[in-house]
């Protein structure tokens, strides 16, 4: 498909204003040669030569033509060179007049024609000021509008305070609830909304009115702003989209006549959804610091909150917003009147994968004999963005080995990617780094097969993926966990630490590729310490708070509250958790010193080994046969 051809009228060249710019300097030698200012004395001798032609006489200067051989006596060779030739060798000259009555019968005598000429200086000056000026406001009107035809508005100055939201007619938003799969609970909460715009007497009946507002929170990717498309496409009604970024701009008061622009477009429409993504752009908490205060931004929120408490419910116009921090949004735009509700769109379960995955193999051609129930369980904390992305490249890489039909291999493949990263075959490690990488990850893949309650190992490779990952061990879990127990959270520090174990038992040395491993694992054990009480010299107490945005960051409140003497304890106890961690993974290791040894050959031998391989290598299959 040939790439369309931009439209000429709406591009802009900063040779544009170079041009003007250039025609505003060179304006005035175009129009006219500029005449040569000499003495009046000068003047007097030329005229007594009888070699002046075309002689205009004015109040305050004479003007004339002289061939260019008669000014060699005042000029010098350089000034001459420079002169401009009228007609033929003529040089246009001139000099201020003084108060002399001889120069009309000197003129006279000499046999030279003259001119008297009246001068209308005002006017000369007037001119001098308004063509420049004229000039520049003719390029500013054209700049705007080259650039309001560029930025897709209204193309003028006055567009400027017009709202940016794109307007999705019924027919043209080609989205319903079909196309929203995992997140039934917010499905039905927002019928009500639908039901609401398809039949607003249903519920004015007994006095009830919809939620003015209705914001959606929950991570990125979980398909906040295609439930809010969902919403209107399933009620057939206008969807107007703007983010929350487009209304502030550059001028002040743009921000809230783009709000009040906003609505007033919506209401032309209604019934109709607002639906403005990226809330918190708007809606940041307006603090106490007038350092840390934003005026235009402050003035565009209030403008939302008194547009919010202006419409009628009933008009059939609806606010939908989504954020995924929540936390920062100002509480007078979260009371009840304005946003009142809330509707979590959270990371799907494993039955909600199922069903996303579902409507994205929609567009692929699937092998039939693959489980999809299989994928969701390996896919835990995907959102629904993910399960798209894995869907798209599970089939590029079926068409990159000019396959029929996707398979569950492809799939394997995919999420193995999107987890662990890229393969880096151009990396070459050294042999010594080789069996650092094998020894290290088939320790953690040995601790993590012989303790009870942990994911279980898919595969072990010692190919580097990512941006510095040498090697990993594969592990997904089969379910979703919401609660973890102390033994659990013993036990992932175990594994964590496997790797440096094996690296202190085979080698008597450390090396820094464990430093991800221990960093987790210090966490863990923070954790288990400061929030969860699983210390009892510590007592039932909370030490530090964390908190956790639906981004994922993750802090913990710099603010101590408790003494010097509980922090070394808290420290000592850290400590004694990650030695009691390391020490069992020893221990697990040395009871297996002949396994792993075999099974690091092995993998450098093949680079890859399976979960499956792995059983049967430590001799698990058959111990439970027997």
């Amino acid at each position: 498909m040939p790439t369309p051809t931009p439209d000429k009228r709406t591009q802009f060249s900063i040779w544009y204003f170079v041009g003007v710019l250039l025609l505003l300097f060179l304006l005035p030698d175009w129009l006219s040669t500029q005449p040569q200012t000499i003495r009046y004395s000068e003047f007097r001798t030329l005229a007594l030569s009888g070699e002046l032609q075309d002689v205009t006489v004015a109040a305050e200067e004479v003007k004339a033509s002289v061939p260019r051989n008669q000014l060699s006596p005042f000029l010098t060779s350089d000034e001459l060179s420079r002169l401009r030739s009228s007609e033929g060798d003529l040089v246009n000259i001139r000099a201020i007049r003084v108060d002399d009555p001889d120069l009309v019968p000197l003129l006279e005598e000499a046999g030279v024609d003259y001119t008297g000429v009246r001068e209308n200086t005002w006017l000369t000056s007037l001119l001098s000021w308004l063509l420049p000026f004229g000039l520049l406001v003719l390029l500013w009107s054209f700049l705007l509008r080259r650039m309001g035809g560029m930025g897709g508005g209204g193309g003028s100055m006055m567009s400027i305070g017009k709202s940016k939201a794109k307007v999705y007619m019924e027919k043209d938003t080609k989205v319903t609830f079909d196309d929203v799969a995992g997140v039934d609970e917010a499905k039905a909460e927002l019928q009500e909304v639908v039901d609401f715009l398809r039949d607003p007497e249903t519920y004015s009946r007994l006095g009830a009115h919809i939620p003015k507002g209705v914001l959606l929170v929950g991570p990125p990717g979980t398909g906040k702003t295609l439930m809010a498309r969902a919403v209107a496409g399933q009620a057939g009604v206008p969807f107007l989209s703007i983010s929350g970024s487009e209304f502030v701009e550059m001028f002040v008061g743009v921000g809230a006549a783009r709000v009040r622009d906003l609505f007033n477009q919506a209401r032309s429409m209604a019934p109709a959804i607002i639906f403005i993504d990226e809330l918190d752009a708007l809606g940041r908490a307006r603090g106490a610091n007038p350092m840390m205060a934003n005026d235009e931004k402050e003035q565009t929120l209030n403008q939302l909150l008194v547009e919010l408490d202006g419409f009628d419910p009933s008009s059939g116009l609806i606010l939908l917003a989504a954020t995924n921090r929540p936390e920062i949004l100002d509480q007078a735009l979260l009371r009840a009147g304005r946003f009142d509700r809330q509707v979590l769109v959270d990371r799907p379960d494993r039955i909600g994968r199922a069903q996303i995955l579902k409507v994205h193999i929609r567009k692929i051609k699937l092998d039939a004999d693959t489980d999809l129930d299989h994928i969701a369980a390996l896919t835990p904390g995907f959102t629904g963005a993910d399960l798209a992305n894995l869907v798209n490249e599970a089939a590029l890489l079926a068409t990159r080995r000019n396959a029929d039909v996707v398979t569950l291999d492809d799939f394997n493949a995919a999420i193995e990617r999107i987890v662990a990263g890229l393969e880096k075959k151009n990396r070459i490690l050294s042999e010594k780094e080789r069996r650092t990488v094998a020894y290290h990850e088939l320790g953690h893949a040995l601790v993590a097969m012989s303790l009870e309650g942990v994911d279980p190992v898919q595969k072990v490779s010692i190919i580097p993926r990512g941006i510095s990952a040498l090697g990993y061990t594969l592990q997904r879990p089969t379910e979703d966990r919401f609660l973890l127990s102390e033994q659990e959270l013993r036990n992932r520090m175990t594994v964590l630490l496997g790797g440096r174990a094996a690296e202190s038992l085979v080698f008597k040395a450390t090396s820094t590729g464990a430093a991800d491993d221990l960093e987790k694992a210090t966490d863990i054990a923070r954790d288990m310490v400061t929030r969860f009480g699983m210390i009892p010299a510590l007592g039932q107490v909370t030490y530090e708070k964390a908190g956790q945005t639906h981004l994922q960051q993750r802090w913990l409140d710099s603010s101590r509250q408790y003494s010097e003497a509980t922090a070394e304890a808290i420290d000592q106890a850290i400590r004694e958790l990650i030695d009691q961690a390391f020490n069992q993974a020893t221990a697990i290791l040395e009871s297996h010193r002949e396994t792993l040894e075999s099974g690091a050959h092995k993998l450098l031998e093949v680079e890859v080994l399976s979960g499956d391989a792995l059983k049967k290598l430590l001799g698990q299959e058959s111990q439970k046969g027997a």
